[in-house]
């Protein structure tokens, strides 16, 4: 077996997170370009009021925050998924930029399941992988089911408590 064979096999395997992650995304991105639209209502009403340039501010904002908010979600979701083998955990994400992490059990120093108002709302849950190094040393694997969150943290440790023994 070839590096070839083993990263098709690994691609293979690897699985999409949690639809409901698309809805924790889609709230996240609405909270941030809030804050934005009023920013934007504010300026429109305090400084451009008098122009011919009036509303133009909150138009901007949502001609670029609607299909940010619509698109966004769905094409971050699509590219969002994870693997595992009885050695390590890959997870591949990038819309813009392509990221493929590989993390050797061997490597991780603790875990950690996380989850948020918006996670417990739409069923989701963050695995945080900690793992030795300084660079890249946290490594999350977002939407995941909490149960399939919990099960990845315990394959995890019960192959780090074997690594030890």
């Amino acid at each position: 077996m070839n590096d070839t064979d083993i990263d098709n096999s690994a691609e293979a395997q690897l699985q999409h997170v949690e639809p409901g992650y698309r809805h924790v995304l889609r709230l996240r991105l609405l909270v941030l370009w809030l804050p934005l639209l009023v920013g934007a209502l504010i300026a429109d009403n305090a400084a451009l009021a008098d122009t011919p340039f009036y509303r133009l501010a909150t138009i901007a904002v949502l001609l670029i925050a609607i299909p940010v908010v619509v698109i966004a979600p769905q094409r971050i979701y699509r590219r969002l998924r994870y693997g595992l083998t009885e050695r390590l955990l890959q997870v591949v994400r990038g819309w813009l930029f392509h990221t493929d992490t590989i993390v050797p059990f061997v490597r991780v120093q603790h875990l950690d399941v996380i989850r948020g108002p918006l996670d417990k709302l739409f069923g989701t849950a963050t695995l945080v992988v900690h793992t030795a190094g300084t660079r890249n040393s946290i490594v999350t694997v977002p939407g995941l089911g909490p149960d399939r969150a919990a099960e990845i943290r315990d394959i995890i440790r019960e192959h780090i408590r074997t690594d030890f023994e």
